[in-house]
């Protein structure tokens, strides 16, 4: 069983955005007639500015993930049997950063 804390768009209590890196988003469909819809049960994985592995959820089945994250500059990658995605992203301090990953 993942170690990983249930994947919702609501933080957990005690979350202080001031001091804590979020980066949260939704898998999406690319493709097709559903193109845009969510997609659950991607492995998202999360890259560091060096293109390392870092950390990896599934996203939940309304297609919602997290991380808990130093500021920086990062990737995610959402992979899926339907396809893969990924997005950058710079952040570059404490707060919630929305990415959203569309997988094609």
């Amino acid at each position: 069983m993942c170690g990983a804390p249930e994947q919702t768009q609501e933080l957990p209590p005690g979350t202080d955005l001031g001091k804590h890196t979020v980066l949260a988003g939704t898998v999406l469909i690319g493709t097709g007639r559903t193109a845009g819809e969510p997609l659950g049960g991607a492995f998202v994985r999360l890259l560091d500015g060096t293109g390392e592995f870092t950390a990896e959820v599934v996203s939940s089945a309304s297609g919602q993930f997290r991380f808990f994250a130093a500021p920086g500059t990062w990737t995610i990658r959402a992979l899926h049997h339907s396809g893969t995605g990924e997005r950058s992203l710079t952040a570059d301090a404490p707060g919630l950063f929305p990415a959203d990953v569309t997988v094609s």
